[in-house]
């Protein structure tokens, strides 16, 4: 009878508790489900918080993951189709959460945010890029001066939302610098370590050095000119690329480029495989080209090679060797020649390889990882 009477007094013990768990509805029309920030970083460390997770997102059906409630959109591709239909959706089935809280991700649903806030909600808006930045390097919207003037349109409209909104959770120091310090707080995206940690690596039997890039194979991020470069490096060496391809058109420039030959294409990969064979490498490269919006960026992929004991080339701008001086080589993205010198330099000297890639690790496990970089998510969370 006793033990009957503990049972039920735990068992309404834990009904209270779930009943004062705060609502969490997080919002995306823009990227899937499973995008590494949105969901791996920020909606499963709320669950562990303690908070009760909805995200709604791009998903092939309605899912529990790893505590997380998936409320699935459908996927659309069209971009005025996705804005113009997509972004009421995602406010229609975010009102029917009745969530405490609103977190969302996408410029393109800021007036969804502004009306959240006029009902009543709290709400945090999620910037990961400066996306007035984006919109002037992007020629397929148009000619100088459209760009001009839709950057323009965003960039007010970006402004005028900073005034409803509770909080803006920047994903780096340079995307903050638009906000006001009062609403705002950094929140990068490092690598999750026990994440990294607990993938296994298979036995490879490796006969040449490997060198590796993991994120979206586009002509922006230098795929093409690494490419080039393993014509020249030694035959001892190959390239795994791991990701999605702009487009077929760019992918089949890249498969005739004669360094074609010393290429691995894994394809898209899940985060635990991306880590298993990225612990697997000698190298990692990343060589984005040198706009404006790329100069003080913090590419996730840095930090994840770093969380690897991976040592890195990276694209050669001040601020990449201000952070990663310690833990890298440094190439100009558009010379082919000086990524060869630095892909080489790593493969013939391995004390300096295994130098860079201690270092890297040690900064990773010290400061740069989610770990502790995810307290700040909690406090933003615990003042709302």
């Amino acid at each position: 009878m006793l033990g009957l009477e503990l049972y039920i007094a735990l068992e309404e013990l834990l009904r209270k508790k779930q009943n004062n768990m705060k609502k969490i509805c997080i919002l995306t029309s823009v990227h899937h489900a499973f995008n590494v920030r949105i969901f791996h970083k920020e909606a499963k460390s709320l669950v562990d918080f303690g908070y009760d997770v909805t995200l709604i997102a791009q998903h092939n059906g309605n899912d529990i993951v790893d505590g997380v409630k998936i409320i699935a959109l459908p996927k659309i591709i069209n971009r005025f189709k996705r804005i113009f239909y997509l972004t009421w959706q995602t406010l229609f089935l975010g009102l029917r959460q009745r969530a405490d809280i609103y977190h969302f991700h996408d410029p393109e649903l800021i007036p969804i945010g502004i009306i959240l806030r006029f009902l009543g909600k709290k709400v945090i808006y999620d910037v990961h890029e400066d996306v007035p930045k984006q919109i002037l390097d992007k020629e397929w919207i148009g000619n100088v001066n459209i760009r001009k003037f839709i950057a323009f349109i965003v960039n007010t409209i970006e402004h005028i939302g900073t005034f409803f909104f509770n909080k803006i959770v920047a994903a780096t120091p340079d995307i903050a610098r638009k906000f006001p310090k009062n609403k705002t707080i950094i929140l990068r995206n490092f690598p999750i370590l026990k994440l990294i940690y607990n993938t296994v690596t298979i036995d490879y039997k490796k006969n040449k050095s490997i060198i590796t890039y993991a994120g979206v194979l586009t002509r922006i991020r230098g795929i093409k000119e690494i490419v080039q470069a393993m014509e020249h490096i030694s035959d001892d060496a190959e390239l795994w690329l791991l990701g999605k391809w702009e487009n077929e058109k760019f992918k089949e420039e890249c498969k005739k480029l004669k360094g074609w030959k010393h290429i691995k294409y894994l394809g898209f990969k899940k985060l635990e495989e991306v880590y298993r064979l990225m612990k697997m490498a000698d190298i990692g490269v990343f060589l984005i080209y040198p706009e404006k919006r790329h100069k003080m960026g913090l590419p996730t992929k840095a930090f994840e090679y770093m969380a690897c004991s991976l040592p890195m080339v990276l694209s050669d701008f001040p601020y990449r060797r201000e952070v990663f001086g310690d833990c890298a080589l440094f190439a100009d993205p558009n010379n082919v020649h000086d990524i060869v010198n630095k892909i080489n330099k790593l493969i013939r000297d391995p004390v300096l390889a295994l130098k860079l890639g201690e270092n890297g690790r040690n900064l990773v496990e010290k400061e740069y990882n989610w770990e502790i970089e995810s307290n700040k998510l909690l406090q933003v969370y615990n003042k709302l």
